[in-house]
C-alpha cells in the first residue's frame, strides 16, 4: 500500500528535507506541499492524502487550527516542529507521533513505520488509527513520550496518573478514563476504579480478601482486583 503524504510547513527548507526523507521511501508518494495553514486546509481537503506532517507554527493558521478545520475522517497527522511544548495537546488530538526538530532519518523512519502499521488496519475510508500509543509526560519541565510497550500499570492519584514503566515512574496530569481511552484495550485494562494494568504484565491471580484478589506482576509488584473488575479481567487473560 502507498502511503500519501502532504507536507505543511511555512519554512521551504523543511518542506524539501521532508520531501526527500520520503522520496528515500518506496511507498511513500507526496501528493502535495503548503507553506500556510489556510491553503493547507483547503488542499487536504482536495487530495484527501493518508498522512500530513503538519508544523505547529505558522501565520494565521496554526498546525492545530489546520486539524480543527479538517472534517472528519481527518488524515493520520504528525506535529513537526521545533518546540516541545505542544507534545501534550499533540496527543490529546490523538496525533500519530510528534517529531521534535531536528530529528534525524532513524527518528523519521520510525514515524513512517508507526504509519504503515496503523494503515494496515485501515477500515477502508482512508483513515489511518495509530498502531503504537503514545503518553506524552512532562519530566523536570520536560515533556517525554512514553510508548505504551514500557508501560506496566497506571494509578490515578487526585487530579494527576502515575505511570509506571519499568523503574521509572511519570506524572501525568489527567485522569484515568482519559489516559485509558489512548490506551488499547485489548491490551490494558481497569483492574480496580483508581488502577489500569497492562495484561501481558501480569504473571499470576492470587485469592486476597473475600471481595478483592491480587494481580502479580512479572517484577513482583501485587496490585487488588476489585470484585468489579474481577470478571471480565479472568475472561482477557483466559483464566
Amino acid at each position: 500500500m502507498t502511503l500519501r503524504a502532504f507536507i505543511v510547513d511555512d519554512e521551504p527548507l523543511a518542506r524539501r528535507r521532508l520531501r526527500a526523507l520520503c522520496a528515500r521511501e518506496a511507498d511513500v508518494e507526496v501528493v502535495g506541499e503548503a507553506g500556510d495553514g489556510a491553503s493547507a486546509v483547503a488542499a487536504i481537503r482536495a487530495d484527501r492524502p493518508d498522512l500530513v506532517f503538519l508544523d505547529v507554527h505558522m501565520p494565521e493558521l496554526d498546525g492545530f487550527g489546520v486539524l480543527a478545520a479538517l472534517s472528519p475522517p481527518a488524515p493520520a497527522i504528525v506535529f513537526v516542529t521545533a518546540y516541545d511544548a505542544y507534545a501534550l495537546r499533540a496527543f490529546e488530538v490523538n496525533a500519530l507521533d510528534y517529531l521534535l526538530k531536528p530529528f534525524d532519518g532513524a527518528r523519521f523512519h520510525e514515524t513512517l513505520r508507526r504509519a504503515r502499521a496503523a494503515a494496515g488496519r485501515d477500515d477502508g475510508r482512508g483513515k489511518l488509527e495509530a498502531a503504537l500509543r503514545l503518553l506524552a509526560v512532562k519530566d523536570d519541565g520536560r515533556v517525554q513520550l512514553v510508548r505504551d510497550d514500557d508501560i506496566d500499570w497506571i494509578e490515578a492519584a487526585d487530579n494527576y496518573v502515575c505511570v509506571h514503566a519499568g523503574r521509572a515512574t511519570h506524572v501525568l496530569r489527567s485522569t484515568l478514563t482519559a489516559v485509558e481511552s489512548r490506551l488499547d484495550s485489548s491490551r490494558f485494562a481497569r483492574i480496580h476504579r483508581s488502577t489500569l494494568v497492562r495484561l501481558d504484565r501480569i504473571r499470576e491471580l492470587r485469592p486476597a480478601t473475600r471481595n478483592e484478589m491480587l494481580a502479580v506482576l512479572r517484577d513482583g509488584t501485587c496490585l487488588p482486583v476489585s470484585r468489579t473488575y474481577a470478571p471480565r479481567l479472568r475472561a482477557l487473560l483466559g483464566t
